[in-house]
């Protein structure tokens, strides 16, 4: 069947895959699609929710028992290998449900002990695969390429979400097991890559180069990238879409890191008391908030006071946002800033206006995208981040309706759709899309469900 056509006969089959070829079933995740079918009037809307939540754990997780261990490996959706930013976020919204289903909790366990290794074989890598011994379609990269390593692009996002995982699995369900001895030495790690990245005694231990015609996709000056003034900011290679940064101080970047050392701190400090190590994370925290006070906004002669997206420490900034998170539209959503800040408003203002040369306007909707895939594509999930960050009832409202509108009648979110055309889309299978649009949809059922209506 055509999914345009039963998107325009507002048909809702069922396209979920099927429970008996589902990877991984939880209670808690089913009584919340019940729950949410059952009073949620809007058809389309609960049809969405139902396929959208759950996808992560239908389709994406590998769960098993190592070594007396949960272990959890998580692939993206249609690229089989797994990301330390992609997996934290895909599991993220079923940290609420833990408490109420051992099953779901030991998954997330799983993923925090599975980070936990991938952190201590690459601290620079973003994303490995599940066989530690394969060498993927990028070992030809001129860095430091690890066998089980997909992709070895350093990006500051990558050791901030495990951190933003590990933390509030640990607040909510007060489960300290993931927390031994080699996750506190992946602590230490993350500290000391951190460190090294902020370019103080030079340029620091890793470079990268592929040979690619795709710009984004390698680093210029042998590999180390243009040259940043150490101003107590951390340095980024890559983008959290993976795109390599103009300028290497990636101001939205640094703020999640800022969050991530606090909370690691505190972490390190109630669970295994060592308080040297809590003291150089926090210390390492106020330096970086220093330096993003002092360094990270500009004056734009149209909306005031906004933050950077990128800058080197010498003066350069580059205007702009991306849609993958972090970016400055999701600032609040990582508890970075307050969502009230007058800063982070006109910075909104801006992303959210074509003055930000990576928002598109056309007759399918209005949203930001990014280099990745390119001009006037819009990415759903900076909808969904636009919506989860907003105070507006309209503006919710108005992001769910482009949602539900743009899904080309497949039922899920995509990487990105066409400004003019959603069936023209990219990737069909992206977990965390999905996951992420069915978090908004449950966070807006829980507190404001008439806007679902």
């Amino acid at each position: 069947m055509d999914p345009i056509s039963v998107f325009a006969g507002r048909d809702f089959p069922v396209i979920r895959i099927p429970e008996s070829q589902r990877n991984f079933k939880s209670e808690s995740i089913e009584r919340a699609i019940k729950e949410f079918r059952k009073n949620v009037k809007n058809e389309e809307l609960a049809w969405l929710f139902e396929n959208c939540f759950p996808n992560t754990l239908d389709t994406t997780v590998t769960y098993a028992q190592v070594n007396g261990k949960p272990d959890t490996y998580v692939i993206t959706g249609d690229i089989d290998a797994m990301w330390l930013r992609d997996s934290s976020a895909q599991v993220w919204p079923y940290i609420a449900f833990a408490n109420e289903d051992a099953d779901l909790k030991n998954l997330i366990a799983g993923v925090i002990n599975r980070q936990t290794r991938y952190i201590l074989k690459d601290a620079y890598a973003n994303a490995f695969y599940q066989d530690p011994n394969k060498q993927g379609e990028w070992s030809s990269d001129l860095t430091d390429m690890k066998a089980g390593v997909h992709e070895r692009k350093w990006e500051i996002d990558s050791l901030c979400y495990p951190i933003r995982l590990a933390y509030n699995y640990w607040k909510i369900t007060r489960d300290t097991e993931p927390f031994d001895a080699d996750w506190k030495n992946a602590v230490q790690l993350i500290l000391n890559v951190f460190k090294d990245q902020q370019q103080k005694g030079g340029k620091g231990a890793y470079k990268f180069q592929r040979k690619t015609a795709v710009g984004t996709d390698t680093r210029a000056l042998q590999g180390y990238g243009y040259p940043v003034n150490p101003v107590g900011l951390i340095c980024s290679a890559f983008r959290p879409s993976d795109d390599a940064t103009v300028f290497s101080f990636l101001i939205p970047s640094n703020f999640f890191a800022v969050v991530s050392l606090n909370q690691a701190a505190e972490m390190v400090e109630t669970l295994t008391g060592d308080k040297a190590l809590a003291k150089d994370l926090k210390a390492l925290g106020k330096e970086v908030k220093d330096a993003l006070d002092q360094f990270a906004t500009v004056n734009h002669p149209k909306y005031g006071k906004i933050y950077a997206f990128e800058i080197d420490g010498f003066g350069s900034h580059l205007l702009m946002d991306d849609a993958n998170v972090p970016s400055l539209l999701s600032l609040p959503y990582l508890n970075a800033v307050d969502v009230e800040d007058g800063v982070y408003q006109n910075t909104r203002k801006f992303v959210l206006s074509t003055d930000n040369p990576f928002y598109f306007a056309g007759k399918a909707g209005a949203g930001i995208g990014g280099p990745h895939v390119g001009i006037d594509m819009i990415w759903p999930m900076a909808i969904t981040m636009q919506g989860l960050t907003s105070t507006s009832h309209k503006e919710i409202k108005s992001c769910i309706k482009t949602l539900a509108s743009t899904h080309a009648g497949t039922g899920f979110m995509h990487e990105t759709f066409h400004k003019d055309d959603p069936r023209n889309f990219t990737r069909p299978w992206f977990a965390w899309a999905n996951t992420l649009f069915g978090e908004f949809l449950w966070k807006t059922y829980k507190e404001t469900p008439n806007l679902l209506d």
